[in-house]
């Protein structure tokens, strides 16, 4: 018995759309972020803290109620909370929960929302682009800033690039 996927018509920014999302953005917001070293979020926010110059803001209701901190960041109830509005929300909530985190998004004034890897809502990509958002869906940050920045040679993948000269992670 096979499992398929739901047909997929969406088709989401290009690689040179994606790099541009990503040089243009200045602050990631991660909904649905974690304090757990095994998830996900934690490992990207990790590179994202580590390996590049953006401010990153984590987002989680349950862990800032307890008031606690991911990597010696606080941690907020919600997109209002930040300090200032996020140019690129990154999710890691399930697919259902998209179409509310683009609403939240597009209230605090964040230009593109980013579903991660497995994570896929059309009626939440049509949502976000009816707002004038972008959106990007089924796709790490993390891979995709490591691969268009020469850096996934970090993670012990194979880039092809040959050079005697270590990449700068700029951005």
């Amino acid at each position: 018995m096979s499992t398929a996927l739901p047909d997929r018509t969406w088709t989401g920014p290009t690689a040179p759309e994606r790099l541009d999302l990503l040089r243009r953005a200045r602050s990631i917001a991660i909904v649905g972020a974690s304090d757990k070293p095994a998830r996900a979020s934690y490992f990207v926010a990790t590179y994202l803290l580590s390996s590049t110059t953006y401010r990153v803001y984590f987002v989680n209701p349950v862990l800032a109620e307890a008031g606690k901190q991911i990597l010696g960041q606080p941690v907020y109830a919600s997109l209002a909370d930040l300090p200032e509005t996020p140019d690129l929300v990154e999710v890691f909530r399930k697919a259902s929960d998209a179409p509310e985190i683009v609403e939240e998004a597009h209230a605090a004034g964040a230009k593109t929302v980013w579903l991660q890897l497995g994570i896929w809502n059309e009626d939440a990509a049509h949502l976000a682009e009816s707002k004038g958002m972008n959106v990007v869906m089924d796709r790490c940050v993390k891979i995709e800033h490591a691969r268009f920045h020469g850096g996934l040679n970090l993670a012990g993948f194979n880039t092809g690039v040959i050079s005697s000269k270590r990449q700068e992670l700029d951005r």
